[in-house]
Parts: C-alpha cells; structure tokens; sequence
C-alpha cells in the first residue's frame, strides 16, 4: 500500500475515532448504558487502531506524523484514558444492576476525549506540518475549554434527565463553591495558555534558511539587473529575433470552436521559436491590452537570472503599452518552451505559452538521426474549457508520415495537471525528459507516460506502415494521429489504455556517470507539502504550503556558487505537486527511499505524488534569486512558492506589479 493510501486510510480511522467517542458521549447523557458502553469499548477499539497507522505512517517519514505522535495521539490518550477510568466502570456497574451509568464526570470526560480527538484532525488538516508550540498551547486550551463549557452545559443533562427514574440529591454549598473555583481557575488557566500560544503565532519567521551551509556573507552585493544575457552569438551561430505582442483575441480551436484568448501575437500557442546551438536569442515582449502585466519565462532553460522573466525578483511586469528585451544563448540543446510568470495560474490557462525547441549545429542527434531527415513535431497539450487539445502548429490532429521514416514527437505539458499518454501502433524509445537526453533509451511498447505539469517528453520512432495514434488521458477520440497513407485507416487500431503499465523513468536507460558527487550535499533542503491556515500575501488563506508557510513568508534558500544542493521534498497533502525550480535542472537520486537505477535523470519538473518522498540533487552554478514552487499553478498562486537565493545577489525589483507578480505565480 502507497504512502497516499496510508494517509487516507488514516484519516477515515480519525473521523471513526471522533464519530464514536461523541456517540459514547451521547449515549452517555441520554442514560443508554448498555449502548454506552458497547459505543465506548468501540471507540476505545478504534482508537488502538489509530495507534497502528500512525506508527505504520511514522515508518514512511516523520513529516507524515509530527503532529500525530507529539500532539493528537497524547492528546487522546490522555483524555481517552481518563473517559476509561471514569465512565467504564459506571457503564459495568450500571449494566448489572447497580447504578444509573452516566455521572456527570462521566459524561464529561467521554466527551473530552471526543474534543481531543477532533481536535488531532483538525490540526492535521488546517496546520500540518511543522508542529509548532503556539499551536499545541491553542489546541489543548481549546480541548480544556471545551471540557469547562461541557461540564457547566451538558452534564446537569446526565443528573436531572427524566429517563433516569431518580432524583439527584442537591450539593451542599462546600461542592457548589469547589466547583466554582475549579471552573474559574481553569478558566484563567486556558485564557493564558491561549493568550501564550497566540503571542507565539505572531513571532516574526527567519528569512533565510541555509540549509546547514554557513550564512550570508560580506562579499560585494551583485545586482540582478546586471545578471542579464551574451551580446553574441558562439562562432558560427546567428542572431534570432523575435517579436511578441501579448494581446487578448479570439481563437479557434482544431474542433472549430472559437474561445475568448490572451495570446502572443493572436496566436495560441505563441509563435514558435527555434535555434540551432549557440545561436544568440532575441525577444522584445510588447504588452497590448493584457492588464496587470506579462512576462516571458524560459520554463527549463538555464538563462542567465535577468532573463528569466519572474516579476518582482528579475524585474518588472511588463504593462500594458511597455515592453522588454529578452536576449540569451541558446547552449541547451531540446525541447522547452515559455509562458508568462505574472498571475499564470490566469495568464496560461488562457494562451499565454509557446513553444522553444534548440537543435544541435551539426544536425545531428543523440538518436543517431539527421534533423533534417526526421518528421519533427512539437506538440504541446493544453486544457481548453476541459477540452484536451494536441496540435502542431498548423492546429491538425491528422499528420503524414512515411513509412520508414524517423519520427519525433515532442510532448509538452502546458497545463498545471499531469496528463497520461499512450503511444499506440508501434515501439518507440523515449530519448529525452525535460529536454535532457537519457543514456541509452530502451526501446518500449504498451506502456503509460506520466507527464507531469511543466515537463516535457521526446519520443522517437519509425514510421510503420500502418496507423500510429497518440492518446491522452486514455481518451481514444482525442489526441493525435499519424498516418502512412492519406487513405490509411485506424479503425482498431487504437485498444484499452487504461489498465497499461506506467514506464518508471527512474529505471528506464542505463546508469551513466554524473558530473558531481552525490553522496555529500553542502546544504541539504527538506520541503514538506501541506495544506493549512497561513499568510498568503499578507492575506490569511486555507493555502498550499511548503514547511507550514505560505508564499512571501516561505524563508529563502541560500546558497553559495559552487554548492552541492539536495532537497527533500515530502508531499503530506492529497494532490500531486509538480517541483519546479528555475535556473538549474535537478538530478533525481530517490523516491521514497527507493535510488534511481537507470539513466541519470536530469529534469527542471518532478511530480511528487501524495505521500511520496523525493531526493534530487544539483550544482549550484547559475548566480540570482529563482523562483522554486509547485507548477499547479493555482497551487504557487494560493502559496506554494519561494526562492532560491545566491549568497552576496540582491534585487532592485519589487513593489506594484513586481509584488503582486510573484504572487501571481
């Protein structure tokens, strides 16, 4: 059983706990002994259960846990126990004969436990991970205020209820002031334990964590501004130029349905822009009417920081009636592409992205094919209104190839869901991730492609003489189709999807050495993923968060140029969070415990799966202040979002559109 399920399975012990302890409660005051008694054996049952998934739970990580073994299960335990010593024996007596059953005491501590048991899940849901001991003062005091409250409201139900047949005696003034007291000082008692937890909340967080590296330094600050891209081409390459106009239009879709857009030059996706190797890359962004602003980021290219296009950090929104230059290198052969970094949770849902493909300067590529000889097709997968659409640039579904010819089909997930995709009629071998290539792809048939938000998926093949069809989402009406022939049918072709294996990418291709040693990290991250009450630009949200914060309190990474950088990144939630960092590719080391046996997988996007745990590991050679976040981009929008930081990098960004576009994204 998966992580995730463990978790689920958890939860639905946790609401079973707190259904029965309140049942028993119930029962209790209603002065149904014998079905108080079975409620309570049955909740005491289910609570030892309980026991046994967290500590099944606690062997995949602490992260899933913390808050269960230091807080909820004591919390429980210790109210549970008391509900045991007091109702149990009463409930036994009562049962023979020799009592009533429900004392107010009883009644109480049942009770009790039913809020502490609630209490441990709410805790889980709206706090997670980390504890912190603002939040336990805040959870036990509000456990004891409802034990007060239930002790001055409820329990007189228990002594004065008409189906109990007798007539409790009146308490002498010396009970009646001891109960006063007590109530009073445990009242004062819980107003400060909640005052205290509180004052704690309103701490102020660190703003960096290093990672178990040294602090900042005194070295001289270096500007963002001044981190920008090569005035030149490398020898023998050119100068590609390139004007995009962000501007709202209307588009038709492959199925000739027309939808309300927000577009590069009217169209969707933007223009395509390709290089060869060492080519010098020049894009003016123009903003026409598109309010609040755009950018253009460089999902997976490694340019220099000034140029990555994140407002706020490397440099302004740009506006409507304002533009920016854009200028790199192309020295990453692959496939990538881009897409606006201001509010994109809106901005590329509606059209803002485009496609970036760099081939080698020789033509050839590490599948052994000349470009030129190759049917080349860059296929980006985009939701539309909940329509899937694959298309190249001429928008069809429908492409010819001849038999026999190399066939590549780039695949690029511009969505913020994974999608899951099937090649069906032929084997095929997928040569590059991310647009880094594997070492020595097998050659694979009748399997799953997780594609996660963000990534990207080169896969080669040669043209049968029959149909070949690429199917998304186990849609078989969707998705794209080659054919051999004009007049080729492909009626049958397509089978099942559903129940075919997935490919594990982490052991698919052959090991290969790495550029660095793995075994050692300089600074080691770990970043839990949750959901929970935080501050999400100054605002308090039910927020995606990563270490309990939401995005802009998130505390920096810092690191120092030449570093060894591990993450650890843990998913406590129950939705799948895409990992994105910008300026570096990561080498995948782990997932859950679990070492990558295949080729070196170098990605920019990895989709951590509820309950899953992933290492990755990367140098730290790209100088600036990048963006790290989920690329669900809803989920960055609503907090999961923060930053990598260079040692001695500072930027002059910020404020307006610059602020509320690191929200944004």
């Amino acid at each position: 059983m998966t992580t995730g399920l463990w978790i689920i399975l958890d939860h639905v012990v946790a609401l079973l706990s707190i259904a029965l302890w309140f049942a028993a409660g119930v029962t209790l005051v209603l002065r149904r002994t014998r079905l108080a008694l079975a409620v309570l054996v049955a909740a005491v049952l289910v609570t030892l259960v309980r026991v046994v998934t967290v500590a099944i739970l606690a062997g995949r990580g602490w992260w899933f846990v913390q808050e269960k073994v230091l807080l909820g299960l004591p919390m429980l335990a210790a109210a549970g126990s008391v509900a045991v010593l007091l109702a149990g024996p009463q409930l036994l007596a009562a049962r023979r004969g020799r009592g009533v059953g429900g004392s107010a005491r009883g009644v109480v501590s049942v009770l009790t436990a039913a809020y502490a048991a609630l209490a441990g899940l709410v805790v889980t849901f709206l706090v997670g991970y980390p504890l912190t001991l603002s939040t336990a003062l805040i959870t036990i005091s509000l456990v004891c205020a409802g034990a007060l409250l239930t002790a001055r409201v409820v329990a007189p139900l228990a002594e004065n209820t008409a189906d109990a047949g007798v007539v409790q005696a009146p308490e002498g003034r010396r009970a009646i002031s001891r109960r006063r007291f007590l109530g009073w000082t445990g009242g004062a008692v819980v107003v400060t334990a909640a005052g205290a937890g509180t004052g704690l909340s309103f701490l102020p967080a660190e703003s960096v964590t290093t990672g178990g590296g040294s602090g900042r330094s005194s070295r001289a600050a270096v500007s963002i501004a001044d981190l920008r891209g090569s005035g030149s081409p490398a020898p023998g390459g050119m100068v590609r130029r390139h004007v995009l106009t962000a501007r709202k239009a209307t588009v038709r879709l492959p199925s000739g349905r027309e939808i309300d857009a927000w577009t590069y030059n009217g169209e969707v996706p933007g223009p395509a822009i390709t290089a060869a190797e060492g080519d010098l890359i020049e894009v003016r962004l123009r903003n026409a009417d598109v309010e609040g602003g755009v950018t253009l980021h460089w999902h997976g290219y490694d340019v220099p920081c000034g140029e990555d296009g994140a407002p706020g950090v490397t440099q302004m929104a740009v506006g409507p009636g304002e533009d920016f230059v854009y200028r790199f290198r192309a020295d990453q052969v692959g496939t990538y592409w881009y897409h606006t970094h201001y509010a994109s949770h809106v901005g590329v849902q509606k059209g803002l992205y485009g496609t970036l493909v760099v081939k080698p300067r020789d033509g050839q590529r590490a599948d052994g094919h000349s470009a030129a000889e190759q049917v080349d097709l860059t296929l980006p997968v985009h939701t539309f209104d909940g329509t899937v659409v694959v298309a190249g640039r001429d928008g069809q579904t429908q492409h010819p190839a001849p038999p026999g010819a190399p066939v590549r089909l780039r695949l690029i997930n511009t969505d913020s869901d994974p999608h899951r995709i099937v090649l069906a009629g032929t084997p095929f071998r997928m040569v590059a991730v991310d647009g880094r290539d594997i070492n020595q792809p097998g050659e694979v048939s009748d399997v799953g492609l997780h594609l996660p938000a963000g990534g990207r998926f080169d896969l080669v093949f040669l043209m049968p003489d029959a149909p070949v069809a690429l199917v998304v989402d186990d849609d078989r009406d969707g998705g794209l189709r080659l054919r051999p022939h004009a007049d080729a049918p492909d009626e049958g072709r397509i089978e099942g999807t559903s129940s075919l294996p997935e490919l594990d990418l982490l052991r698919y291709g052959v090991p290969a050495a790495v550029p660095f040693g793995t075994r050692k990290a300089d600074r080691h991250f770990t970043m839990v993923l949750d959901r929970g009450v935080a501050m999400v630009d100054g605002r308090p949200a039910y927020a995606h968060t990563v270490n309990g914060r939401g995005h802009p309190s998130i505390p920096d990474q810092l690191v120092t140029e030449g570093d060894i950088v591990r993450f650890s990144v843990v998913n406590r939630s129950l939705e799948t969070h895409p990992w994105h960092l910008h300026g570096h590719s990561v080498l995948i080391l782990s997932r859950d415990g679990t070492p990558s046996t295949g080729s070196p997988l170098w990605v920019d996007t990895f989709d951590v799966r509820p309950g899953e745990t992933w290492e990755v590991v990367f140098r730290a050679t790209n100088p600036g202040i990048w963006m790290n976040h989920c690329h669900n981009l809803p989920h960055a929008h609503q907090g999961m979002m923060l930053r990598l930081r260079y040692d001695g990098v500072t930027t002059p960004f910020g404020g307006s559109r610059g602020e509320s576009a690191g929200h944004g994204h």
